[in-house]
């Protein structure tokens, strides 16, 4: 059987193209089971997070018994009250046991069994049901619990983690679970954040007991490449895995699904198409810049989750707004519920104490909503109407591009008050980009260099990399620097000729495009 990079569903070594996950469980095992932690693992959707949990499962089955259940295996009937649920819980219980290999088995079975033959069971019955096996079982006992969101009634799930809590504090004087894992995008202690306004009072300390759950579950550069090492063995695509690696890494930053995407995208969809007839030619730089921008057109459940989030809440949207268009740096505080829910589903990160986007193809993602929602704006289409000339045997002019723009800018906003030039002008400019490259090419912003003053656009265009410095015009001495900043930029990215659209507040500007020669660089300096 073919193996193949899976985006749906749990990972399995046999069937996929996975990243090895050996160093992440020896850590969870030695940091959190062996030391009797009870705790979370909550990250973003499709992070791995089941994958994670299935092979820990099976990491752990030597040293200790692993109950394991998924609460999707319940209905919403089932969280009805804590009696149903009750008898639920041990039902699947009974029926994850039963398909696996334990030790003991009908001695754990038996007191299973004969709780479900009863009714009007309380959760206290539940537990002291599973106390029992806790007490029989040869090796200690450790209770996993996937998409614990599920619960669907939040008072029930309240009302379970207490018992976990009571049963944790009471440990050295009875049986009760050696460690206890909860997985689910919600982290438990946000778990307010799920609740109505009116119960929240309610939810202040079943699981104040829980370790802080600090593992890595992203992909390494390193981690990427010898994943693909194992489908270079079976190909020989001559691909630099390395090389690959680092360009996916930098989409992605080790967001799993995100990276087995863009491999997915590579060996199912680019490999034989035009342009990419041999698969030496879709694993490529080029392949995947493809491959990115067909998942961006495509979109996923992923990015709908995102758009969702922002759709809920307003202050969210504007704040992403304010960072990726004017580079405002916003304080990172757990206490912000909408930027904590960002962070908690993925798309947002804490960086150097700022609010940040988690990765470029988020960014990217949401660049294009944004565009989206005023893709009948003026500039959007004036660069529509204009794109033909730009595009020249398939290479995009950059120069004629700042060129038509400052025409454009001049003569459309020339007026306007130093504010809005301030707030919209970089925005102006993207909108006035996006259908010149839309569907052939990808633009981002560079995070390094990203503030209210200056901002680099890096634009990838069948191949061909453009650098181009967004700034606020803040003086000659500012300006000078930002030229030298912009030659240490293109000496990192090995380019020879770099851009900057600068706009300049004074009344007594020189509007155009101009190239200088700095030294072996030159650098066309477009002024609005």
């Amino acid at each position: 059987m073919r193996r193949r990079f899976n985006t749906t569903g749990a990972c399995s070594a046999k069937r996929h193209y996975m990243v090895k996950l050996d160093s992440r469980l020896k850590q969870i095992k030695e940091d959190y089971v062996d030391d009797g932690s009870y705790f979370v693992i909550n990250r973003g959707r499709q992070y791995g997070k089941t994958t994670t949990l299935n092979a820990l499962e099976e990491y752990l089955k030597d040293d200790y018994l692993v109950l394991s259940l998924d609460f999707q295996q319940l209905g919403t009937e089932d969280f009805a009250d804590a009696s149903t649920f009750s008898h639920a819980f041990a039902e699947v219980l009974i029926q994850m046991i039963e398909i696996g290999c334990f030790e003991n088995k009908e001695a754990i079975l038996k007191p299973l069994r004969v709780f479900v033959d009863k009714r009007d069971n309380s959760l206290k019955d539940l537990f002291v049901c599973l106390y029992g096996i806790c007490k029989c079982s040869p090796r200690p006992v450790v209770l996993m619990i996937d998409e614990v969101d599920s619960a669907s009634n939040n008072q029930v799930f309240i009302d379970f983690l207490a018992q976990l809590r009571a049963s944790y504090l009471k440990r050295d004087k009875m049986p009760a679970f050696h460690s206890v894992i909860l997985v689910g995008v919600y982290s438990i202690k946000n778990l307010k954040l799920k609740l109505r306004p009116e119960s929240e009072h309610q939810y202040n300390s079943p699981w104040n007991i829980a370790a802080d759950f600090d593992v890595d579950m992203s992909f390494s550069s390193a981690q990427i490449s010898e994943m693909l090492e194992e489908y270079e063995r079976d190909y020989h695509t001559g691909m630099d895995t390395d090389l690959i690696a680092g360009e996916i890494y930098a989409y992605t930053s080790g967001y799993p699904v995100l990276v087995s995407m863009i491999c997915k995208r590579i060996d199912e969809k680019i490999a034989g198409s035009g342009g990419y007839e041999t698969l030496e030619k879709a694993w490529s730089e080029k392949g995947v810049e493809k491959a990115v921008s067909l998942i961006l057109k495509e979109g996923s459940l992923l990015f709908e989750s995102m758009v969702k989030q922002l759709d809920m809440y307003t202050d969210l949207h504007d704040a992403i707004e304010d960072i990726l268009y004017r580079g405002k740096k916003i304080t990172y505080s757990p206490e912000h519920r909408s930027i904590n829910l960002g962070v908690m589903f993925g798309f947002l990160k804490e960086e150097n104490g700022h609010v940040a986007i988690a990765n470029r193809m988020f960014e990217m993602c949401l660049l294009n909503l944004f565009m989206a929602e005023e893709a009948g704006s003026d500039a959007y289409s004036q660069g529509g109407s204009d794109r033909i000339g730009f595009i020249q045997n398939n290479r995009l002019d950059m120069t004629l591009v700042l060129k038509k723009f400052v025409d454009y800018f001049t003569e459309i906003y020339s007026e306007k008050d130093t504010r809005f030039i301030e707030r919209y002008g970089r925005k102006i400019f993207l909108l006035y980009l996006k259908p010149i490259i839309n569907g052939t090419g990808n633009y981002y912003l560079e995070s390094q260099t990203r503030d209210e003053r200056r901002t680099d656009v890096i634009v990838d265009y069948l191949g061909e990399q453009f650098i181009v410095e967004l700034k606020i015009w803040h003086g000659n001495e500012y300006h000078e620097r930002g030229e030298k900043q912009l030659l240490d930029y293109l000496e990192f990215y090995h380019k020879e000729k770099g851009y900057m659209l600068s706009f300049n507040f004074n009344k007594n500007k020189k509007t155009g495009v101009r190239e200088i020669n700095m030294g072996s660089r030159t650098i066309v300096e477009a002024v609005v």
